[in-house]
C-alpha cells in the first residue's frame, strides 16, 4: 500500500488515501516528461545521425540522386564527421526513395568496404568487399519501404558474399544481373571506402569518380550525368545536435518517413513529447523547458555510456582500456540472441560516436572487412590530457591483410581531433606513413603537445593542450589472432 507521505529523489510525495495531491501531480508529471525527454534523446540517435548526415551533404551541395562527395585526399580534420577515417577514400551519397522510388547503383570493381543504411541507421545492403559483389564491382537495386512492383530482395548476407545471388532484370533496355535490396525508409545514406595504392589516394578517387554511377531505376535510360563534390579540407557538420534542436531534427525525420519506419513503441515514445507524424510539433513554455532540461541529461548520459562505458562486456581485454562499439559482436545489439531484448546502452554506445552500421563491422569474418577499438582513457583509467605526452606500442604482426591505423579524435565532437597549426590528418597509417619500427617488429606510438624526448616524429600524433583526446585502433581485413585475442595492442600509457 502507498502511505500518505513517501521519500524519493523528486522530495517529498503526499497521498491522500492513495491519490495523489496537486502537488505531487505536479512533481510527478513533470519528471515524467523530463524522463520521457532524455528516453527520445537516447532511443533516437540513430535517427537524428543520419539527418545530420543528410544536412550536412545538403549543406556541401550533395543531395541529389547524381551527386556524390569524394575525399579525393582523404577524410581530414576540416569537417565534424563522427569518427571518420584518415585511411580510405570516402564516397558518400544520400538516397532519398521517396523522390526516386527505386534506385540503382553500380559499383566499380576494386571497391573497399561499402554500406547503405536507412534513416535509422538500420542495416541495408553491403556492398564492395563485404558486399555480395566481394570487390568485382556489379550493379544494385534498391527498393523504397513501400514498393509494390515485381522486384523482390534477393540473398546479400555474408554467408553470400561471392556466390551468384543476383536477378536478372531490365535497366534501360539491357537485361541486367542485380543485387536487390529493399530499406524501410525513404532517406538512406550509402558510404563506400576505397584502399590507398602506394599509399595515395589517387586511384581510389579515380575509382569512383569513373565507375560509380547512381540513378532511378525509372530514368535508366535519360538520367542526370554524375557531379562529385571534394569533401577533402572543407568545413561542414554532419553531427546531430545536442540541444534542443535534437527534438526538431527528430520531428522532420518522422513527418518524411512512412509510418511504418519505426514501431509502435518507439513512435509512441517520440509522440509522448509531442512528435507525431502528420502533427506540428509545438510545445509549449513548460515543455519546452523541461526538455531542454532532458536535452541536457541525456546528452550527458549518451558520453558516459559512450566514452566511459560501465558495460564490462565492451571491454576487449582483461584489464585493459580497449572496449568495442559493438558489444556482444551484434549489429543489431540483441542481448542472447534477442531473448533478452536489444541492449539499448550498448546501441547507443555505438551511436553516439560513430557511424555505418554493418555486420561486417561486428561479426568474426577474418580477411573481410574491419574492425575497431575505442580507448578514451591511459592505463589508469585517467582521461587523456593534450597537454601531456602519452605512449602506445603496436606489437608486431598486427592481424590486419589489408592495413591498421590509430586516429584520435575531439570527444566534443567526436570527430578527427583539430590541431591549431598542426597536421590536418591526426593519425598513423601502417601503409601511408613511414614509421620507425623497433627491434622486436613492434611500433611505439607517442602523443602529446610536443614531441616527447627520444621519441621519432614520424611516430608521433600531436595533441592540443587543455583539450583531451581518444582513440580508434582500426583493422582493415581483421585476421584471426585479432578475434581470438592471441594479439593485442599495449594501453596508453603516460610518459612521466
Amino acid at each position: 500500500m502507498t502511505p500518505n507521505k513517501v521519500q524519493t529523489r523528486l522530495g517529498e510525495l503526499h497521498f491522500y488515501d492513495g491519490i495523489p495531491t496537486k502537488d505531487t501531480l505536479k512533481k510527478v508529471y513533470n519528471n515524467l516528461d523530463f524522463m520521457r525527454g532524455v528516453e527520445v534523446f537516447l532511443n533516437f540517435i540513430p535517427a537524428t545521425s543520419i539527418e545530420g548526415m543528410r544536412r550536412g551533404m545538403a549543406s556541401m551541395g550533395v543531395s541529389d540522386y547524381n551527386e556524390v562527395m569524394v575525399f579525393d585526399n582523404l577524410m581530414d580534420s576540416s569537417p565534424l564527421f563522427l569518427t571518420g577515417n584518415t585511411d580510405t577514400v570516402y564516397a558518400s551519397a544520400i538516397i532519398d526513395l521517396k523522390k526516386n522510388g527505386p534506385t540503382v547503383i553500380e559499383m566499380p570493381a576494386g571497391a573497399g568496404p561499402g554500406t547503405v543504411d536507412d534513416a535509422f541507421f538500420r542495416f541495408v545492403v553491403d556492398m564492395g568487399a563485404p558486399g555480395p559483389d566481394a570487390k568485382k564491382g556489379g550493379t544494385y537495386v534498391i527498393l523504397p519501404p513501400n514498393y509494390k512492383g515485381e522486384l523482390k530482395p534477393t540473398k546479400n548476407g555474408m554467408k553470400y558474399r561471392g556466390k551468384d545471388m543476383t536477378t536478372t532484370i531490365d535497366i534501360g533496355g539491357k537485361k541486367t544481373k542485380v543485387w536487390i535490396a529493399q530499406s524501410t525508409s525513404y532517406t538512406n545514406w550509402m558510404i563506400l571506402r576505397g584502399f590507398l595504392k602506394d599509399g595515395k589516394p589517387d586511384a581510389a578517387s579515380k575509382m569512383w569518380r569513373t565507375g560509380l554511377k547512381i540513378y532511378p531505376l525509372s530514368k535508366a535510360k535519360d538520367h542526370k550525368k554524375m557531379q562529385f563534390v571534394n569533401g577533402s579540407g572543407k568545413f561542414f557538420n554532419t553531427i546531430h545536435a545536442n540541444n534542443y534542436k535534437f527534438y526538431e531534427e527528430l520531428n522532420h525525420v518522422l513527418q518524411y518517413e512512412p509510418v511504418s519506419f519505426l514501431d509502435p513503441e518507439l513512435r509512441g515514445l517520440a509522440a509522448a513529447i509531442g512528435i507525431e507524424k502528420g502533427k506540428p510539433f509545438k510545445p509549449n513554455a513548460r515543455m519546452t523547458k523541461i526538455l531542454k532540461d532532458a536535452v541536457a541529461v541525456g546528452n550527458a548520459t549518451a558520453r558516459a555510456i559512450s566514452l566511459r562505458p560501465r558495460d564490462k562486456n565492451a571491454y576487449l581485454y582483461k584489464g585493459k582500456q580497449w572496449y568495442t562499439g559493438f558489444i556482444g559482436k551484434d549489429y543489431q545489439w540483441l542481448l542472447d540472441g534477442g531473448k533478452g531484448g536489444r541492449n539499448l546502452d550498448a546501441r547507443t554506445l555505438f551511436f553516439y560516436s560513430a557511424t555505418v552500421n554493418t555486420p561486417a563491422m561486428a561479426l568474426e569474418i577474418p580477411g573481410v572487412g574491419s574492425n575497431y577499438a575505442f580507448d578514451t582513457a591511459d592505463k589508469n583509467g585517467n582521461i587523456l590530457h593534450g597537454e601531456k605526452s602519452y605512449k602506445l606500442v603496436i606489437p608486431a604482426n598486427v592481424p590486419a591483410k589489408d592495413f591498421w591505423s590509430v586516429v584520435i579524435y575531439d570527444p566534443q565532437t567526436r570527430s578527427e581531433l583539430q590541431v591549431p597549426g598542426g597536421s590536418k590528418y591526426p593519425s598513423k597509417n601502417n601503409k601511408r606513413d613511414k614509421l620507425v619500427y623497433n627491434k622486436d617488429g613492434s611500433v611505439t606510438l607517442y602523443f602529446g603537445a610536443k614531441l616527447p624526448k627520444g621519441a621519432p616524429k614520424a611516430n608521433w600524433t600531436q595533441t592540443v593542450p587543455s583539450k583531451a583526446w581518444f582513440v580508434l585502433l582500426r583493422l582493415y581485413g581483421p585476421l584471426q589472432p585479432w578475434f581470438d585475442k592471441t594479439w593485442s595492442p599495449s594501453d596508453i600509457e603516460l610518459i612521466k
